[in-house]
């Protein structure tokens, strides 16, 4: 599954930048995040759980961030495992650009998942995630924006 979008956030770049590497912040933006600990140099820990048509798993995984670029740029790479249910894991590549006194933040998600999850099929799974990276950044966006 691959997904590239992108939403103006009006914000400052240092300011979206500093809440991109903010783990609290980053625990309340992800749906159905109930543990997110670390920080963006030595990688998080973190818990969610999530409903994927009949399926609803708790997924415990690792996420670490990569090919930092200060107030521009970075990679998250992450990998969760829901029991029986399977797993999921995947990269997400933030870019920042300012525009005025706004921020454009682009995001390209590349996802994969296995076991229960990968038997629900293609456009399930790509709604579910298409949907679950929108939340995450309209949270982000909504949280910062105040």
């Amino acid at each position: 599954m691959d997904l590239k979008d992108k939403i103006l956030i009006h914000q400052n770049i240092n300011v979206i930048w500093e809440n991109l590497n903010n783990t609290e912040t980053l625990r309340s933006c992800i749906p159905g995040c109930s543990e997110l600990s670390g920080s963006p140099k030595e990688g998080f820990s973190a818990t969610v759980t999530q409903k994927v048509g009949p399926v609803k798993a708790t997924f415990r995984g690792n996420a670490f961030i990569s090919d930092v670029v200060e107030n521009h740029s970075y990679t998250i790479r992450g990998e969760g495992k829901g029991g029986a249910a399977g797993f999921a894991k995947g990269e997400a590549k933030v870019i920042l650009t300012e525009i005025a006194n706004d921020t454009e933040l682009t995001y390209e998600v590349h996802a994969k998942v296995g076991g229960k999850l990968a038997q629900l099929g293609g456009r399930l799974i790509n709604g579910f995630a298409k949907n679950m990276a929108k939340k995450f950044f309209e949270n982000f966006k909504s949280k910062i924006e105040t």
